[in-house]
């Protein structure tokens, strides 16, 4: 019984939200090592970049594979395996001297730590936690990126002006060595786990089948079957586009964009930790809209705005802040991961919940792949150009595109003979 006391679920969440703040915060880090790393060893912005792109590009393929592992192996391993090998690559990431190291490092060993955490971590800790409010812990647990930015930016590029860029990957190292004891005494695996229903449960709820499936299959097996389904290339063309626009392109690109310009590194890495606190406002509102209102026509709206925002950056980047760069981090922070909660829903309706957490993970390999291209795209054309207009004005464009195309998923059931295993 939990009457009069804390539901368990919401321990679950809390730590989940705390390990997702962690883990944004060492995916941050590139974004203020681009310009130190260049001004260090003469590296081509290119060059720095594809090491990001390759860290994008892991972190999103592994996740599918990081969700099947959850179901096989449970969540708690995972995610302590995951921290460790974060750890490990970014401890090892301070002895660098050639562009292959750092792909080597952040590239593959962060990315695929990261990856095998992700947000496939935030849906599955909502799907086995919450029957009530679904929507809106997805949301909160989402804003935990945001917060990430938002607690580590700042701090980040301090270390970085103070004592250098390898302070940085000190830094990162010892907070996921840090995390894995948290996961390790306060996450329950499952209410099963913790002698409790999921909250918001009927009194006749019965504990879903625990059935041990080889991870890879799981995962191959989800695809082949969600392929057959227009929605799911709807979903992921358009969270392809997301990726590309936010943390591809902004995410990677905002500070030496900003630093062009004129912008102090540490005014820049504050202004993109601003468009974290209003992704923290705006996506735990698009949580609780999610609970309420059509996913379809919030996605509609989040791409459409998200668009817009990117046709102004060109013009609105000072050597100072000016009051329109503040009205884009407002409107373009409010619209930063608010389409996770909408999408995961979604993707509970492609194969059934069941399946829900390992569809999200595929749509959201498309996310990061949409991502590492804008991640290296963006440093390409800047060094062809000599500035990112072109690279803000493309992903604007396809934004739009992207908010037609979510008004083409349909809300047919799910087909049984696609369902059936």
């Amino acid at each position: 019984m939990t009457k009069g006391r804390l539901h368990p679920a919401w321990i679950a969440a809390i730590v989940t939200f705390f390990t997702l703040v962690a883990t944004s915060g060492f995916r941050a880090a590139p974004s203020v090592l681009i310009m130190p790393l260049q001004m260090s060893f003469g590296w081509s912005r290119s060059a720095i970049s594809s090491a990001v792109s390759i860290n994008v590009l892991v972190y999103g393929l592994t996740a599918p594979f990081a969700a099947a592992l959850m179901d096989r192996f449970g969540i708690r391993r995972v995610v302590m395996f995951a921290l460790t090998i974060v750890g490990t690559g970014a401890w090892c990431t301070q002895y660098i001297n050639r562009p292959w190291h750092l792909m080597l490092l952040w590239g593959f060993v962060v990315g695929g730590g990261t990856g095998s955490m992700a947000l496939v971590f935030a849906a599955s800790i909502a799907n086995r936690w919450f029957i009530k409010n679904k929507g809106l812990v997805v949301g909160i647990l989402t804003a935990s990126s945001a917060a990430g930015n938002l607690i580590f930016l700042p701090g980040l590029s301090q270390l970085v002006t103070r004592y250098g860029w390898k302070s940085v990957s000190i830094t990162v190292a010892l907070g996921a060595f840090l995390m894995v004891p948290i996961i390790y005494f306060f996450l329950k695996e499952s209410p099963l786990h913790a002698a409790v229903k999921p909250y918001g449960a009927p009194e006749d709820y019965q504990y879903p089948e625990i059935v041990k499936r080889r991870a890879g299959r799981e995962a191959i097996d989800t695809l082949v079957r969600a392929s057959k389904l227009r929605n799911f290339w709807l979903l992921c063309g358009s969270y392809f586009v997301c990726g590309l626009s936010t943390s591809g392109l902004i995410g990677t690109h905002f500070i030496p964009a900003a630093m062009d310009h004129g912008m102090a590194m540490n005014t820049a890495a504050s202004l993109l930790a601003l468009v974290g606190v209003f992704d923290v406002i705006g996506t735990m509102a698009s949580g609780w809209l999610t609970d309420r209102v059509d996913p379809v026509k919030l996605l509609f709206f989040y791409y459409l705005t998200r668009g817009f925002s990117l046709f102004l950056l060109p013009s609105i980047l000072f050597h100072s802040v000016h009051p329109s760069t503040m009205v884009f981090v407002i409107f373009y922070g409010l619209d930063w991961v608010a389409t996770v909660p909408p999408t995961v829903i979604l993707c509970r309706r492609i194969l059934g919940p069941d399946h829900g957490t390992i569809v999200y993970g595929w749509v959201f390999a498309f996310h990061q792949i949409g991502g590492s291209i804008a991640a290296l795209g963006g440093a390409i054309i800047h060094d062809k150009l000599g500035n990112y207009a072109a690279a803000f004005y493309v992903a604007g464009v396809l934004c739009i595109v992207a908010s037609y195309a979510v008004l083409q998923i349909t809300r047919e059931d799910v087909p049984a003979a696609v369902t059936s295993r």
